[in-house]
C-alpha cells in the first residue's frame, strides 16, 4: 500500500502515475494556462515525459537571504544591513489568521491535493478557454514555493531572475517535478512555513515577518484577521496592491481575501464582514537598511566592517564568494567598537568642527597591544546629501577612504626618531639645525641614493628656531632642519624598515616613496587609522598590532547557527622596548612644553605629535596613552582649502596649527573615551640634557655652515624655497579623472609643510 505523506495527499508513486496520466496537462496544458500563445499547446506528451525524467532528482534550496546585524563591543545595535529584508520565523510564530488567509486566497485546496491540483488545472483551463485569455492560473502553493526558490537562487542577477520566472513549458515541467519532491520530503506545514518566509510582500519586505514589521510595526505572530488578509492579498501583485501607495486598491484586495476566507469556512461571515468594514490600520515603518542608518554616528565604521568582509580572504577565496555570503546575510557581527569611545569622538568632532565648515575632520581611536578599533568618526555625516559624504576619511582607499590619504606633516617625525634610535643614535643626538638650509646633495636609500638636482631649500617654522638642537628639543619644537640632517646621517633605509614594521603605507596602499620629503616631514598621504595604529606601537612598548574591527561572526542558516572565522590582529615587534620608551619620553615633551600643549590630558600619562602641511591644507594631531591611541586629521578632501583666516566650528583662526584645532579634538575625544578607565603610566626613561656648547663636537652633521647639501626633489615641482612637505595638491580625494605622473609625490619638499 502506498505510503501517505505527513501533510496528506497522494504518495510520490501515485503522483507520478497521475502525472503520466495527465502528461499532456503537465506539459502542454499547464504551459498553455501560463502561455496564451496557441502554439504552446502542441507539445507532445512523450516529449513532456522525457524532459521530466531528465531533470535532476533533488531541488537545491539555497539558504534564504536575511538581515545582517552589526553590533558594537557591548552588543548594542550599530546597524542592520541586507540585500533582502527578511527575518525567518517558525510557523508557530506566524499568526493563524495569516496561515489561513494565504491558503484561502492562493490555494484553498492546499491540504487536499498533492503537488499538482488536477481539479484546479481543469477548472483554470476551462475558464481560460472560455475567456480566450489567461484569466486564471493553476499553480499550487507548493509550485509557487518552488518558483520562489528559483528566484531566490538567482539573487540580484537580472539574467538569472528572468530565467527563473520565464513562462516556458520547460520551466513549468521543472517546477512540477520539484513540487512533487518537495511535497514528499517536507509535508504541508513545512511548505507553508517556507512559503511565508520566502515570498515577496512589496516595500522591500521578503517574508511575512519583515512584511508585518513594515506595514504594521508588529511581529507576524500578532497579526489580526484584517491585517493578515491585507498581507495575503499583496502577494499576487505587490506593486498593484501596495497599501502604502494605493489604499483603495489594497482594501479591495483585502476584502476579496476576507470573503474567500468566509467561503472556505476559515472565519464566520459575520467576522469577515466586520473586518471588511475596518480601516487598513497601517503603521508603516520605514526600511532601515544599511550603514546610513547606523547609530552613534558609526556609519563610516559600519561601512568599514562591510569592506573588511568583502576584501578579506578569511571570508572566501574570491570577492565573488565573499559577496555571496554577505548578500545571503543572516550574520550577527560583533565588532570592536566601544560605544563610550565612539560617542566621545562624535561629540568632540561636533563641538569643534561644523558639518557646514569648509573643512572636515576625522578621528580614529585604537587599542594598543590588540589593534582593536574602538572609535571611528568624522565631522561630515555618512550620506549623500549636502555637507555629507560616503568617503571614509579615516581609512585607506581600499576600505572606502580617500584615494591617497592626507599628507601628515610633522606627525611623521617620530618614525624618523625611532629609526635613528634603533640605529644606535643616542637621544641626546645633536645637529646644527639652522633656520634655513639646502637639502642634502644625496641621501642614501635602500637600493640607490636619492640625488637632489633641483637646488631646493627648506626652513623651520619660525626664524627663532636656530640650532644646535638635541633630539628632545627638536621634537618638542618640531624643527624641520634637524630631522633632514638626521635622515642625511642615518639614510632612508632605516626609516623604510621602521615604517614597514609599523604598517605605514600610503592611502592608496603603496609603500612610502624613498625621497626625503616623505621620509622625514610627511609629504605623503596617509590615513588616520594608519597613524593611530602606528603610534599605538609606541604606547605598547614597541609591539605593532594590525588593526581589527570584528570580534566574532555568527551565521544563521535555517534553524542552524555557526561561527565564522574572523580576521585576527597580528602583533609583532617593531622596535625595542628601550626605543619605544624613549620615543614616549620625547613625545611627552611635545605635550608638556612643545607644540601640542593645547592637546594635553590631565591626570594620566599621554604623549603625541602635531603636524601641519604646506599652505596649511592639512593639520594633524596623533597621540596616545598607554591604553589608547588616536589620530585626528583636519582639512579638505579636495586639498584646495588653505586654513588661513578661516572659521572652524564657529572659531576664527588666523592660522591653523596641528596643536590648535586637531589637538583639542583629540583631547576631548580621549577624555571621554577614557573616562572611568584605568590610567597606567609609561615606562619612564631618563634623557640627559645636551652637552654645554664648549663640550660639543664640531662635527654635528653636514649642516653646520648652513649649507647642508644642495636642493631637493629634482624634477618634481618647482618648490621654490622648499615650502612643500604635504601640499600634495590632491592628497585627499582628487578628481577621478586626475592621475599623478610617474614618480610624482604628494608634496614638493618640506619646509612649512613639515611644521609644528
Amino acid at each position: 500500500m502506498p505510503k501517505k505523506r505527513s501533510g496528506g495527499g497522494l504518495s510520490s508513486t501515485q503522483q507520478a502515475a497521475k502525472f503520466l496520466g495527465v502528461s499532456v496537462l503537465a506539459g502542454a496544458v499547464m504551459a498553455g494556462i501560463a502561455l496564451p500563445a496557441v502554439g504552446a499547446l502542441g507539445l507532445a506528451a512523450k516529449g513532456s515525459v522525457e524532459s521530466f525524467d531528465e531533470l535532476p532528482a533533488a531541488l537545491k534550496t539555497p539558504p534564504l537571504s536575511q538581515r545582517t546585524t552589526i553590533l558594537d563591543a557591548d552588543g548594542g545595535l550599530i546597524a542592520t544591513v541586507y540585500s533582502r529584508d527578511r527575518t525567518v520565523v517558525d510557523l508557530k510564530d506566524i499568526s493563524p489568521y495569516m496561515q489561513k488567509a494565504i491558503v484561502a486566497i492562493e490555494d484553498s485546496r492546499f491540504y487536499e491535493h498533492g503537488a499538482v491540483d488536477l481539479k484546479g488545472v481543469l477548472r483554470a483551463l476551462n475558464k481560460n478557454a472560455r475567456s480566450g485569455e489567461v484569466s486564471e492560473g493553476a499553480s499550487t502553493l507548493t509550485q509557487q514555493y518552488v518558483k520562489n526558490v528559483f528566484v531566490e537562487e538567482a539573487g540580484d542577477d537580472p539574467t538569472k531572475v528572468a530565467q527563473a520566472t520565464q513562462q516556458t513549458i520547460g520551466r513549468k515541467i521543472q517546477e512540477l517535478k520539484y513540487a512533487i519532491q518537495v511535497e514528499e520530503e517536507l509535508g504541508k506545514k513545512k511548505i507553508l512555513e517556507n512559503y511565508l518566509n520566502i515570498t515577496f510582500f512589496g516595500q522591500q519586505a521578503y517574508g511575512v515577518e519583515a512584511a508585518s514589521q513594515r506595514y504594521f510595526s508588529k511581529p507576524a505572530k500578532d497579526l489580526n484577521l484584517q491585517e493578515a488578509a491585507l498581507l495575503a492579498g499583496i502577494v499576487q501583485s505587490p506593486s498593484r496592491y501596495d497599501p502604502v501607495n494605493d489604499e483603495a486598491e489594497a482594501k479591495k484586495r483585502r476584502n476579496i481575501v476576507l470573503k474567500r476566507m468566509a467561503e472556505v469556512g476559515d472565519v464566520s461571515p459575520e467576522d469577515a464582514a466586520e473586518a471588511m468594514r475596518s480601516p487598513l490600520g497601517l503603521k508603516v515603518s520605514e526600511p532601515k537598511n544599511g550603514c546610513i542608518t547606523a547609530a552613534k554616528g558609526a556609519g563610516f565604521f559600519c561601512k568599514y566592517v562591510e569592506k573588511v568582509f568583502l576584501n578579506d580572504p578569511v571570508f572566501g577565496k574570491t570577492r565573488e564568494e565573499r559577496a555571496k555570503v554577505w548578500n545571503q546575510g543572516g550574520l550577527t557581527i560583533r565588532t570592536t567598537l566601544d560605544p563610550q569611545a565612539q560617542k566621545s569622538v562624535q561629540e568632540s568632532l561636533k563641538d569643534h568642527v561644523y558639518e557646514s565648515d569648509k573643512v572636515a575632520a576625522a578621528s580614529t581611536l585604537v587599542e594598543p597591544g590588540t589593534g582593536k578599533i574602538v572609535a571611528m568618526g568624522q565631522s561630515k555625516p555618512y550620506g549623500y546629501g549636502k555637507n555629507q559624504t560616503e568617503i571614509n576619511f579615516s581609512v585607506d582607499s581600499a576600505w572606502g577612504g580617500s584615494n591617497f590619504g592626507f599628507p601628515t606633516g610633522s606627525t611623521f617625525k617620530p618614525f624618523v626618531a625611532a629609526a635613528a634610535l634603533e640605529e644606535g643614535r643616542p637621544p641626546t643626538q645633536e645637529y646644527s639645525s639652522p633656520y634655513e638650509m639646502p637639502y642634502p646633495d644625496t641621501v642614501r636609500g635602500c637600493d640607490k641614493p636619492w640625488v637632489n638636482d633641483g637646488g631646493y631649500k627648506l626652513e623651520n617654522e619660525d626664524e627663532s628656531e636656530v640650532g644646535p638642537y638635541a633630539l628632545r628639543d627638536a621634537m618638542a619644537k618640531s624643527v624641520n632642519t634637524y630631522f633632514v640632517q638626521m635622515i642625511e646621517d642615518i639614510g632612508m633605509c632605516p626609516v623604510v624598515t621602521m615604517t614597514d614594521k609599523l604598517g605605514v603605507v600610503q592611502g592608496n596602499g603603496d609603500k612610502i616613496p624613498e625621497v626625503p620629503s616623505s621620509m622625514t616631514l610627511g609629504s605623503t598621504g596617509l590615513s588616520p587609522l594608519t597613524m593611530a595604529s602606528a603610534y599605538a606601537a609606541f604606547a605598547s612598548r614597541g609591539m605593532y598590532c594590525t588593526p581589527v574591527a570584528i570580534e566574532s561572526i555568527t551565521q544563521k542558516t535555517g534553524d542552524q547557527s555557526k561561527s565564522l572565522p574572523v580576521p585576527k590582529s597580528t602583533c609583532s615587534r617593531a622596535m625595542s622596548e628601550k626605543t619605544a620608551d624613549t620615543v614616549n619620553e620625547l613625545l611627552r615633551g611635545v605635550i608638556d612644553s612643545g607644540t601640542g600643549q593645547q592637546a594635553g590630558l590631565s591626570g594620566r600619562d599621554n604623549a603625541g605629535k602635531t603636524g601641519t602641511t604646506d599652505e596649511r591644507r592639512n593639520a594633524w594631531f596623533v597621540g596616545y596613552t598607554p591604553n589608547m591611541s588616536g589620530a585626528v586629521w583636519v582639512g579638505s578632501a579636495s586639498q584646495k582649502v588653505k586654513m588661513r583666516d578661516i572659521s572652524i566650528g564657529g572659531q576664527y583662526h588666523e592660522l591653523v596649527f596641528g596643536g590648535a584645532v586637531p589637538g583639542p579634538i583629540w583631547r576631548d575625544a580621549m577624555n571621554g573615551a577614557l573616562e572611568g578607565k584605568e590610567a597606567p603610566d609609561f615606562n619612564r626613561v631618563h634623557i640627559p640634557d645636551p652637552k654645554k656648547p664648549e663640550d660639543r663636537d664640531k662635527g654635528r652633521g653636514r649642516g653646520d655652515d648652513g649649507k647642508g647639501d644642495d636642493g631637493f626633489i629634482g624634477g618634481l615641482i618647482n618648490g621654490g624655497n622648499g615650502n612643500g612637505g604635504g601640499d600634495g595638491g590632491n592628497g585627499g580625494q582628487p578628481d577621478p579623472g586626475f592621475t599623478f605622473p610617474e614618480g610624482f609625490i604628494q608634496g614638493p619638499g618640506n619646509g612649512p609643510g613639515g611644521r609644528d
